[in-house]
């Protein structure tokens, strides 16, 4: 299957409220010959405020984010045709599962496109970061890596491709970290052709799933505290061992006396999973897990100082017994309903909703409609979408490319929205004016101890770009 390596840049942090502003991929067959690549910017969508901080990191001058050749959502349109024109393949970039994906999600949400594109069928996702510690947990010889103070091997991909002898001074722009990823994974290929194809296995639900299901003691790389670490374990009884809300797998560590909890009650079972080291441990099904072959667990601390066959009869205990199965996921139904009842009432904002609600599929079926029509039909196809948020979103859309369209009522509402958005004097979800001049002054202190009068210079283009855009959100 090809890989799709990719990258973004954004306009903030917060993938709810922030913006991609440049996205970049290669294409590569199974033996990494490229077949196509793209690099695209856009300008910031209008009534953004963006993080000064992410601009600096991502090398976004004041001309590329408002003079770019593509509307914000141009090149969302061009990026959803290049990705169809690459399925099927594994999408991978460097923990995108945690921000790259979760951007795209959002922003092809928010840009009334079907927001899965990267893993749905045929597509399947994998994380070039995952594959990096799981591979540096098997062999620490793998990769030159820096150390940090703690004594822990620094996995961040400029660092990563600095120390393993890739040119890395362009790094932050999106197709150059599309480029330092396809290295580094073509580095751990070439130096572990075996496990290779195996790292691969977890890119969709339903294959990882398929493996744990199946296997009675299996390896499973996490990471915590800075540190890659492999943790032998057995899987729960095949028809009790995915949580009951999140839909993930859950297994046993071995390293416990397995039958001092099989008589445990529902209430001592939560009580016990409490507790460090963890008996349980979770296997994020959707977001590209690592699972290894059991000898790579048993070579290592604590497993390799218990007898064998011990290890085997726990494990065997553990898939064979339905009822303890059976306690553990009523036990995680009760946490995770628990959990649930103490959240925050806040409202959630359409932006933040994408998991809250799925759009219905009568809705998802117009999108390409919707997208071919013009302007003034685009307004008036917004009656047909029976998801509200959509509504919203689109007549978004229309204000930011056309505003022209729009009756005056409805344009000035959206302006006004804006308005008391960017320009509150609260701590918001979103950058507002108030939270930019303060990182600003921050950021100026900063570079003037520094002498670094470049980027003195870009806040202060960057201070008039904001106050430009209070200016004419100030009348609203």
């Amino acid at each position: 299957m090809n890989l799709a390596i990719w990258d973004i840049e954004s306009s903030n942090a917060n993938t709810d409220f922030g913006s991609i502003i440049e996205i970049g991929g290669i294409l590569v067959d199974e033996h990494f010959k490229e077949k196509d690549r793209f690099n695209l910017r856009c300008r910031l969508p209008e009534g953004e405020i963006p993080q000064a901080m992410a601009l600096i990191v991502n090398k976004t001058g004041l001309d590329l984010l408002t003079k770019a050749n593509l509307s914000h959502y141009q090149m969302l349109g061009e990026v959803e045709k290049i990705f169809k024109k690459w399925s099927p393949a594994i999408f991978i970039g460097w923990s995108n599962i945690g921000f790259d994906d979760e951007m795209i999600r959002k922003e092809f949400f928010k840009g009334i496109r079907y927001p899965y594109i990267t893993n749905s069928s045929p597509n399947k996702r994998h994380d070039g970061l995952n594959i990096a510690r799981a591979a540096y947990a098997i062999d620490s010889g793998i990769l030159n890596t820096e150390i940090n103070e703690k004594g822990n091997a620094v996995m961040k991909l400029e660092s990563l491709a600095r120390m393993n002898g890739f040119e890395s001074s362009g790094a932050h722009s999106a197709l150059f970290d599309a480029e330092l990823t396809l290295k580094i994974l073509g580095l751990i290929k070439k130096k572990q052709p075996d496990t290779w194809n195996v790292f691969l296995q977890t890119a969709n639900k339903l294959d990882t799933e398929t493996i744990f299901k199946k296997e009675k003691i299996i390896t499973l790389n996490e990471y915590f505290y800075g540190k890659s670490r492999l943790y032998l374990c057995a899987p729960l009884h095949p028809k009790n061992c995915i949580h009951p809300v999140y839909q993930w797998g859950q297994v046993v560590d071995l390293r416990v006396d397995v039958e001092q909890l099989f008589n445990l009650s529902i209430n001592e079972l939560k009580l016990e999973m409490k507790k460090t080291p963890k008996f349980l441990r979770t296997i994020r099904s959707n977001k590209a897990p690592i699972i290894l072959d059991p000898s790579y667990g048993m070579k290592i601390e604590p497993y390799n100082a218990i007898d064998p066959s011990l290890i085997k009869k726990r494990a065997e205990l553990v898939k064979n017994n339905e009822k303890f199965s059976k306690n553990i996921i009523i036990a995680l139904r009760e946490i995770a309903e628990e959990k649930d009842q103490s959240k925050s009432q806040e409202d959630i904002y359409a932006e933040e909703s994408i998991y809250t609600k799925f759009t219905p599929n009568k809705d998802t079926n117009l999108f390409p409609l919707w997208h071919n029509a013009s302007w003034k039909d685009k307004l008036q196809m917004l009656d047909k979408f029976e998801d509200d948020r959509l509504v919203g979103f689109g007549k978004k859309i229309i204000y930011q490319e056309s505003p022209e369209t729009l009756p005056a009522d409805i344009c000035k509402s959206i302006k006004r929205e804006i308005a008391e958005r960017i320009l509150s004097e609260n701590k918001e979800k979103w950058w507002t004016c108030k939270e930019f001049y303060f990182e600003c002054d921050n950021l100026r202190e900063k570079y003037t101890n520094e002498k670094d009068e470049e980027k003195l210079k870009f806040l202060d283009q960057l201070n008039d770009h904001v106050m430009f855009i209070q200016k004419k959100y100030e009348n609203a």
